[in-house]
């Protein structure tokens, strides 16, 4: 019995898994269209691990006054640790003459986005950034697959807006035929 052992092991060993999670989480954050498509055991194990880390850059981006730089820094410092961290091999390479840095791993480019514009966008939410959508089998192995998207991404404002459009345009349409008599009822009504 696995009473008290939360979370699915997804038959890998705890440094696999781990690793795999941060890799999931960074490729979901920088994703221009803000989702991706794994499987649904990944998905489900990948949804808390990701919202933990936007609650702290919520947090963050709600501080304000006195003290809060050095919150901001901690809370930064804590949702570095759901991500990749910078290049080990920098400061070997800084101390060379002569050479370029290495580039910054997607992990800083991750946080760097996850503190900079998620922890704005979810600031007023108080959970359930994430949603997770079932796409059916993988034709090679059968596995089910599924698709976690961030709330609120492009596509999803795209849709809202047009959808709004829509409806804006239907109800004008549907108030100019209420203020004009239509020529069929009148001749219906005169036989």
């Amino acid at each position: 019995m696995r009473h008290l052992k939360a979370h699915r092991k997804l038959g890998r060993p705890a440094e696999h898994r781990i690793s795999m999670l941060r890799n999931l989480a960074t490729s979901l954050i920088n994703s221009r269209d803000e989702r991706i498509v794994t499987t649904l055991p990944k998905a489900k194990e990948l949804r808390p691990f990701v919202e933990r880390a936007i609650t702290l850059s919520r947090r963050a981006a709600s501080l304000e006054g006195n003290g809060s730089d050095a919150k901001s820094v901690h809370l930064r410092r804590q949702a570095a640790g759901f991500f990749h961290a910078g290049n080990f091999q920098q400061a070997a390479a800084s101390g060379r003459r002569g050479q370029a840095r290495p580039p910054r791993t997607a992990g800083v480019a991750a946080l760097r986005r996850l503190f900079d514009e998620l922890g704005e966008r979810f600031k007023d939410r108080p959970g359930g950034y994430t949603r997770i959508i079932k796409m059916g089998r993988r034709a090679g192995d059968g596995a089910e697959l599924a698709m976690i998207e961030l709330l609120g991404n492009p596509r999803e404002q795209e849709t809202e807006a047009a959808a709004r459009k829509r409806a804006g345009s239907s109800k004008k349409k549907a108030s100019k035929k209420a203020a004009e008599p239509e020529p069929e009822a009148e001749a219906d009504s005169e036989d």
